[in-house]
């Protein structure tokens, strides 16, 4: 083999192992290929190079991320995914923490893509019984008589996106397959570190260290339970969860989803558009990310928040897409899995990391013009 042969080959080898990395992803319009082609070559392969996204990555904007997180107490993780330009900003973002409520947006995200293989319809009618009844934050419940209460596909969604509603998720999960369906969609979908639960009745009785019971769903039967236990059983059960959550979800990973839906990679035009126009209606979590927004900023969001034993909670989120008036987007995932802070700290750190990339962005205006915004 020639010497100018070796360097082009030796470049186009560079190359791929950099397009790799776990640091970035390929563009808008890339797939990843169903089976990867053997190559054999003679010559030494090069150490990889740094990927795009940790090239670009904005050192100052790092740095003030690292900044506020040295100053909070527990188990979290911050990432960002820059949509449009590339690049990544995430401290301790690669740790699977409780998702709670944000696993909603799975659920709909199924729900979507059996939409878009034509085997469900938004205006589907629905019944909701009183043995669909969960537990915790359910709106609905006081629409659910004897007969049971007649809805669509789609008035289930936008009450369990924009009202976190744990009986209207829970009824589309039921819909769509069960946790197996929407395990299968974050499979093909090729999401990355993310886990999916088993049901918010089953999810949270264990977490509090019941087994699910259909009387727990009635009146305050659930909570009633929960205060008979002992105080090291409810710790025990607690520790597992945090340990190892069967719902958690790493903030890098959640970002990537965002960033990905907001490329139009995940689902349909018009299913994205429902999606991410849906999640921006939400009303959740207004001391979140949605209070540290500049004017003329966008946000589409989910919330999560999850049990407390004393001063301890075990799951306090927010991950959404923001957009800035100039049509750059951004997706920001914030998840606090273990901590003693009280809420107003934990607010304010998800807050402040949203402050973060708003003041880092408009202090660097784009190059580009004419963006395309599916928000």
């Amino acid at each position: 083999m020639t010497f100018p042969r070796a360097l082009a080959l030796l470049a186009l080898i560079g190359g791929v192992v950099a397009a790799c990395g776990s640091g970035t992803r390929p563009g808008g319009s890339s797939r990843a290929p169903s089976r990867e082609e053997q190559v054999s070559v003679s010559i030494p392969v090069p150490p990889p190079t740094p990927p795009r996204a940790a090239a670009n990555r904005p050192r100052e904007l790092q740095a003030r991320i690292d900044s506020i997180a040295a100053g909070f107490r527990g188990r979290f993780g911050i990432a960002i995914r820059a949509v449009d330009d590339g690049w990544t900003v995430e401290h301790t973002a690669r740790q699977r923490l409780p998702q709670q409520s944000v696993s909603k947006l799975w659920v709909a995200m199924t729900v979507l893509d059996q939409r878009d293989q034509g085997r469900v319809r938004l205006d589907d009618p629905i019944v909701v019984r009183p043995e669909d009844l969960t537990l915790f934050h359910q709106p609905i419940a006081f629409l659910v008589k004897a007969g049971g209460y007649k809805t669509t596909v789609g008035g289930l969604l936008t009450r369990a996106l924009t009202q976190s509603d744990n009986t209207a998720n829970d009824r589309l999960l039921t819909l769509v397959g069960g946790p197996s369906a929407v395990r299968r969609m974050i499979q093909a979908k090729r999401l990355g570190e993310i886990r999916f639960g088993p049901g918010e009745r089953q999810l949270q009785a264990g977490t509090a260290g019941l087994t699910w019971q259909p009387t727990y769903a009635i009146g305050n039967a659930f909570q009633i339970a929960r205060s008979r236990l002992s105080p090291d059983a409810r710790k025990a059960a607690l520790d597992r969860y945090v340990a190892d959550p069967p719902d958690g979800a790493a903030p890098l990973a959640i970002a990537d989803a965002l960033a990905r839906l907001a490329r139009g990679e995940i689902l349909s035009e018009t299913s994205t558009r429902i999606l991410l126009d849906t999640m921006a209606s939400s009303v959740t979590g207004r001391a979140r990310l949605r209070a540290a927004l500049p004017p003329g900023w966008k946000i589409a969001h989910k919330t999560g928040t999850g049990q407390d034993l004393g001063a301890r909670n075990a799951g306090f989120n927010d991950v959404g897409l923001l957009t800035a008036p100039d049509g750059r987007r951004y997706a920001l995932a914030v998840m606090i899995g273990d901590s003693t802070r009280p809420i107003r700290e934990r607010q304010m750190l998800i807050q402040a990391a949203a402050a973060a990339l708003t003041q880092y962005v408009q202090a660097h205006p784009s190059n580009a013009a004419g963006l395309n915004s599916l928000q």
